[in-house]
């Protein structure tokens, strides 16, 4: 399934257990010799939620929170009749997260509102190095240049970077640099921001673990925070940020609680023989 082409190999583990799932992230998404994806999702049982989402980078690296995976469960779960509510809860390494499905006329889900929870300026809880208590619009030198950074947590890192052209942004080289830049000790997605006005932007990312994807649900969450706190943008005013998987809307509140609403894809079912 994919989000606006953000896509993840899927996997029904509510009645199994599996074992090794970093190698097997490794695996099924490579490009050439598996399935091809950027990254693995399985969907578990939950003593906290209606579900579990577990999710795995391209590298084989756990994340905490996937925006346009967490949609695509709520696709699953529904489509799969494993509920019959379109109101649901989804635990996350963030936390608890709350889904509204709305279905198509094929009665499938076709998109999906979430409820992000709050997004934090706070430096510790990115984290970030700095001697202050959040990174706003601060000065980073990357390959020579110097560029100015906003932090965002939305349960996982994002260096938020407001730029005049995102179309030709080297993000090959940069985007490597900035993940592992020595100020983000537990790495960080970096989105690159054009402001085309103040209820809309233009977005590319580069994921940790899984280099420049078409979507980030979690990063255009936190691009809209950023534009928020630098005046670009404003609360409880809904922002379509244009990525090159498609459209996501984002509203952020007044006590920076963010809902995402963007669409979910089914592509295919298969089987797949691992000795992992």
């Amino acid at each position: 399934m994919h989000g606006l082409g953000n896509d993840y190999v899927y996997i029904n583990c509510l009645n199994q257990k599996l074992k090794h799932p970093e190698e097997i992230a490794r695996i099924v998404s490579d490009r050439h010799f598996g399935i091809g994806s950027d990254g693995l999702i399985l969907i578990c049982p939950s003593d906290r939620a209606d579900f579990q989402m577990r999710m795995f980078n391209a590298d084989g690296s756990e994340g905490n929170m996937c925006g346009n995976g967490i949609r695509c469960v709520g696709k699953y779960v529904y489509d799969q009749g494993l509920t019959e509510r379109t109101s649901i809860q989804i635990e996350t390494k963030s936390g608890v997260r709350s889904l509204d499905l709305t279905l198509g006329p094929d009665g499938t889900v076709s998109s999906v509102r979430v409820d992000m929870g709050k997004a934090s300026l706070k430096a510790k809880d990115i984290p970030v190095e700095t001697d202050y208590d959040d990174f706003i619009s601060q000065p980073m030198l990357v390959r020579g240049e110097v560029y100015l950074v906003t932090c965002v947590s939305m349960g996982n890192p994002h260096a938020v970077v407001f730029c005049d052209d995102v179309d030709n942004l080297p993000l090959a080289e940069i985007g490597p640099l900035f993940e592992r830049h020595e100020k983000f000790p537990e790495g960080v997605n970096t989105e690159f921001i054009q402001l085309i006005d103040h209820k809309t932007l233009k977005m590319r990312v580069w994921e940790r673990g899984s280099g420049e994807t078409f979507a980030c649900g979690t990063g255009a969450c936190a691009s809209v925070a950023a534009a928020i706190v630098n005046e670009n943008c404003d609360f409880d005013e809904e922002v379509t940020v244009r990525l090159l998987g498609g459209d996501l809307k984002i509203t952020v509140h007044s006590d920076y609680t963010v809902l995402m609403d963007g669409p979910a894809v089914h592509v295919f079912d298969g089987d797949i023989e691992l000795d992992a």
